[in-house]
């Protein structure tokens, strides 16, 4: 397998882990993500046409606008496939773009399938041939985690990273998650314990990491997983860097909190969303200092 694109490890040879790589990317760049999604109402806020040209238009300049700057991009691959195969060849440039100017890129796919199709999923987003390889991508474990094991191997041999849905920010996902399962955990508790292994002596942290929303007014849950937490939710979904530490308590240094539509909506002005992500990264900076 290819691993093109992705850092060597200088004592191994292997492509570095997404875990050390992340780790860098947070502590160089500031704990923040920026969603890139091109909803109709965002292309349409920014004087676009909701066809392909205006999502490209959209999508390059928000990738030119910020990939020196944010540590992490999250596409939202719905709004992508949309428009087809040439909403497909878009995001397969931004993801390069993104990559090649020191972003890492989170596909935000939420795959989850069982055996070979989920085999397929992997090689589209964890292997390094593909136009579509990313740093890491959302997976959903709800056919079971080990369904979840072919992205899991192949992320671990390209260096990729795999975000697992634990607690999700929407109200709707408390009614399987917050469910109890076998033994009285919580079925999100029994996600968080199967990462948890999966990062078990990884340093200076795992690659593979929850998604845990920034919406909940506590977690409910023991996210010491020796991972990153991905915090969605900041900004048009209500929650704000000041609610970090209620949620993520003592594991607050390894969130990456995600924001939108807060500083997609102030393009296409490059220079605007240069400064509302600088002004999240700051207010990210300030609640944890502030713990």
């Amino acid at each position: 397998m290819s691993t093109q694109g992705t850092p060597q490890d200088a004592r191994t040879g292997a492509p570095e882990p997404f875990g050390a790589r992340l780790r860098r990317a947070m502590d160089t760049r500031g704990q923040l993500c920026v969603g890139i999604d091109p909803h109709g109402s965002l292309l349409e806020g920014w004087g676009l046409a909701d066809d392909v040209p205006g999502l490209e238009r959209f999508t390059m300049t928000v990738v030119e606008a910020l990939a020196e700057q944010v540590a992490v991009f999250k596409p939202q691959s719905a709004f992508f496939e949309r428009f087809g195969s040439r909403g497909v060849a878009v995001l397969e440039r931004a993801v390069a773009a993104a990559r090649e100017a020191g972003a890492l890129v989170l596909m935000d796919a939420k795959r989850g399938d069982i055996g070979s199709t989920m085999a397929a999923y992997a090689a589209t987003y964890l292997d390094a041939s593909s136009p579509l390889f990313s740093d890491a991508v959302t997976v959903s474990p709800y056919l079971g985690f080990e369904s979840l094991r072919p992205a899991l191997d192949a992320a671990r041999i390209s260096g990729s990273g795999v975000f697992v849905l634990a607690l999700t920010s929407n109200p709707e996902g408390a009614q399987v998650q917050r469910a109890t399962a076998a033994g009285g955990r919580s079925v999100a508790q029994l996600v968080l314990d199967a990462i948890m292994v999966e990062n078990a002596g990884e340093a200076p942290f795992g690659s593979v990491g929850a998604v845990v929303g920034a919406t909940l007014r506590e977690a409910g849950a023991d996210l010491a997983v020796n991972g990153p937490l991905l915090a969605p939710g900041v900004g048009a979904q209500g929650a704000t860097p000041a609610d970090l530490p209620a949620v993520f308590g003592k594991e607050l240094r390894n969130v990456l909190p995600s924001v939108s539509r807060a500083v997609l909506r102030h393009g296409p002005d490059a220079a605007a969303l240069r400064a509302a992500a600088a002004r999240y990264a700051d207010e990210v900076r300030a609640a944890l200092a502030a713990v």
